[in-house]
């Protein structure tokens, strides 16, 4: 689907505010509600809006706790990484998981309320999922930057 200036203003809206009402965004790029709400079920049906959903306060909700976790598999082959990543899909702490180059196969952002909670998690779920040879953490001190906005 090519994108024009009006369907990226409608994404850097919803970006900041997926609750505004339709003729809301739509008068905020010059469209009426019912071409404003075609572009954005298109948008839906073509997989570029993947959802609605909520950004919660991690440090309200005491989940304020970040970890970046690198971790090295024991086994390269296509089945270990595919196990290792849907393995990481059945564990709640983790929130992100990425592939990598370079010295470890994934970076996991791991998310808990307490060091404590982090080591319950690490040896009860993360040295458990398939194929982990070895990890190395590092927390997070402070989230200076946190955003899901993509630079439209």
């Amino acid at each position: 689907m090519k994108l024009d200036e009006i369907d990226l203003g409608i994404l850097r809206i919803l970006q900041q505010n997926s609750d505004m009402a339709i003729s809301d965004i739509g008068e905020k790029v010059g469209l009426s509600h019912t071409p404003c709400w075609r572009r954005i079920k298109k948008m839906h049906e073509a997989g570029i809006i993947q959802g609605n959903r909520g950004i919660l306060d991690a440090e309200k909700l005491q989940l304020d706790v970040s970890i970046f976790v690198f971790v090295k598999l024991d086994v390269h082959s296509a089945e270990a990484l595919e196990a290792f990543e849907k393995a990481t899909a059945n564990v709640p702490e983790i929130l992100q998981c990425y592939t990598m180059s370079g010295e470890f196969d994934y970076l996991l952002r791991v998310v808990v309320s307490s060091v404590r909670d982090y080591e319950k998690a690490i040896k009860g779920k993360l040295l458990k999922l398939p194929h982990v040879g070895m990890t190395n953490s590092h927390f997070a001190l402070n989230e200076a930057k946190n955003t899901t906005q993509l630079p439209l």
